[in-house]
């Protein structure tokens, strides 16, 4: 059997690379950084991957916005997998460098704004300068145009560059930062469920109106899903005019979850289901008794009692 080919966020020794690493195999398998979310997720799309890791969700900064709209639009995809990779961060210079010598530092945009507080205290002149990931602004310190002095990066960057000294370590804002990843595929089967899942859908709202997102919250609520996560995005026809990004508890064939998807379905038929998979955390749902398989199975049985005439 040939080795699975993935793609993911790089370069090589990124957060993302390490959420890949946890996938069985993977070790073993090819993997093809990308420098940007769209263009890892389109491999998988033309067929030149099997499946790709991407960040979407960073308990300090909320939701990653690339990852978001890039499985909101185009061709399907499915989430078949999840992972979680707590967060440290480094800061790098070149041999010689201090820190009384840095004017500029790069990294990618969720690093800085989870160092903040670090930079403010001990370099507070220093300017942000965006970089598209933190393991590529580390390695842009080697080149010899780089303009900038020091970088934030993975610890692990630095480890494996002997061209990089470390000047500060820890320098995260939140000591207890993590960052959910997902694998993605192409549509296909879905994973088995095992009582501790999440299913994650985007829906669009078909028309504003006074009690549009409570009617979508509803279905939920009613048929007692809880959701772990709900983001709003721009669609970015026209102002004004959003999608909605949401994880529910729970799996796509448990009653409960099946019967609030048919109800999105009614309200916006442009729903757009992404998958339905197993918790990284293992946490499982809480079901309260009127909502457990049974409770659908005996409410389902009345009502066809009450067809059949009996």
């Amino acid at each position: 059997m040939p080795a699975a080919t993935y793609t993911f966020l790089g370069p090589e020794g990124t957060f993302t690379e390490a959420a890949l690493m946890q996938v069985p195999g993977a070790a073993d398998a090819i993997r093809i950084p990308c420098t940007n979310v769209n263009t890892a997720l389109d491999r998988v799309r033309a067929g030149e991957a099997d499946a790709a890791m991407v960040p979407i969700e960073n308990s300090v900064e909320g939701g990653v916005t690339a990852t978001l709209d890039a499985i909101a639009t185009g061709p399907e995809l499915r989430i078949i997998r999840e992972a979680l990779v707590p967060i440290t961060f480094v800061l790098v210079a070149r041999p010689g460098v201090e820190l009384s010598d840095i004017k500029r530092i790069s990294t990618h945009g969720h690093a800085w704004a989870q160092c903040r507080l670090w930079v403010d205290q001990h370099l507070p002149e220093a300017d942000y300068v965006p970089g598209s990931s933190t393991a590529a602004s580390a390695m842009g310190l080697l080149e010899d145009d780089a303009h900038y002095e020091a970088a934030i990066c993975a610890p692990l960057i630095a480890a494996e560059q002997p061209g990089l000294n470390v000047l500060a370590e820890n320098i995260g804002d939140n000591p207890d930062a993590v960052t959910r990843f997902i694998l993605v595929s192409r549509p296909g089967a879905l994973p088995e469920r095992t009582g501790a899942d999440k299913t994650t859908v985007v829906i669009p709202l078909p028309e504003d109106h006074p009690g549009a997102l409570m009617e979508i919250l509803d279905q939920f609520a009613s048929r007692g899903v809880n959701l772990s996560r709900i983001e709003s995005r721009p669609t970015g026809q026209y102002l004004g005019h959003y999608f909605f990004s949401i994880d529910a508890d729970g799996h796509a064939s448990d009653s409960r979850v099946a019967d609030a998807l048919a109800g999105l379905h009614r309200i916006s038929p442009a729903t757009r289901f992404l998958g339905s998979y197993a918790r990284a955390d293992k946490a499982p749902a809480v079901v309260a008794p009127h909502t457990s398989d049974a409770a659908f199975a005996s409410a389902h049985a009345w009502v066809d009692s009450i067809l059949k005439g009996h």
